[in-house]
């Protein structure tokens, strides 16, 4: 009876010592019964509570640049203006055994307002970029991914132009939201490497890709606007693509690299390419203040740009952003 008692109050202070919450449970001595005598054995027992996985890693940075210039009386000539830029990039990436998932999604917007204008303000950078990639790891470097690419704009986009002899400018509508709209599907070999200074290079070859044009807007997609046939929303394509994609690579101490290029051939013309890419070098001033490079390149044969003479050719899109102010990542 008295071995029972004595087992029975080991085991309920145990009880009673898990029971508030502890992440560690120290027991001052384990005893052991031999007859009437009890033998001591070690110090004591730590009891580890299991950690628990982390599956998904989220995060994002946000940055807001404003310039403003005032004018007044001023001898050298010049017009007030003001600028605004500002995005949003987030991010959420899963890894669990040998499944990869990772979503990036990309916004940014910025306007001109300039006061001897006839339209003052005015759009200067407007995009907006969504992708998402699962992969099913099939060695330590290689999975087998599929990527979903969506790329579009948030405002109506203008053309501005002054005709011969007139004092007044005309803007004409050349763009909307999903006016144009890209959505891209891919399946393919995809080459992943993350590297000690924690930057990451990505390959994906793609030789099973769809490429969906929409105009949704009415005047533009009757105008054939983007490639797609008069009077029609959707043009759908099939064909191979390649992309890349460097994330956090280390040019010089306070200096950061991300680029993604993305490549598509469709097959019926195949060898002419659809060219997106994207670079964001960052030059970090202290936590909350950041220099900013961004340079966007597009080329697509399908898209013809109004020249000033009033004539439209396929020509190469060129976008370059210099922007200092506040920068905050969570």
């Amino acid at each position: 009876m008295r071995r029972f008692l004595l087992l029975f109050s080991v085991f309920f202070c145990l009880l009673i010592r898990t029971s508030m919450g502890q992440d560690r449970i120290i027991v001052p001595d384990t005893v052991l019964i031999n007859g009437d005598t009890l033998v001591m054995l070690g110090d004591s027992i730590l009891i580890e509570e299991p950690q628990k996985e982390i599956f998904w890693s989220t995060g994002g940075n946000y940055n807001l640049n404003i310039q403003q210039v005032t004018l007044s009386n001023w001898a050298a000539g010049g017009a007030s203006s003001f600028a605004l830029n500002s995005g949003v990039s987030l991010f959420a990436n899963y890894k669990k055994d040998k499944k990869v998932w990772d979503t990036q999604l990309n916004i940014n917007l910025g306007f001109n307002r300039q006061n001897d204008r006839t339209f003052e303000t005015r759009k200067t950078n407007d995009n907006f970029v969504f992708s998402s990639n699962y992969g099913r790891e099939l060695s330590d470097k290689y999975f087998l991914s599929t990527q979903l690419d969506a790329r579009t704009q948030l405002l109506v986009g203008y053309k501005y132009s002054r005709p011969a002899g007139s004092e007044t400018e005309i803007r004409t509508k050349i763009s909307d939201l999903l006016s144009p709209g890209y959505i891209q599907s891919s399946t393919g070999l995809n080459y992943r490497r993350t590297f000690e200074d924690k930057s990451s290079l990505s390959l994906i070859v793609s030789p099973f890709t769809g490429r969906f044009t929409i105009v949704l807007n009415d005047s533009l997609s009757n105008a054939g606007a983007f490639g797609v046939t008069p009077g029609e929303n959707v043009r759908a394509e099939a064909g191979m693509s390649f992309g890349a994609r460097v994330a956090d690579f280390i040019l010089m101490e306070n200096v950061t690299w991300r680029a993604n290029i993305n490549l598509f051939s469709n097959y019926e013309s195949f060898g002419n390419m659809v060219v997106n890419f994207n670079s964001d070098i960052r030059l970090k001033v202290n936590k909350y203040i950041s220099t900013r490079i961004e340079t966007v390149l597009i080329y697509d044969e399908e898209v013809f740009i109004k020249q000033d003479d009033g004539s439209s050719k396929q020509a190469v899109q060129f976008q370059n952003l210099i922007n200092f102010g506040i920068s905050l990542d969570f």
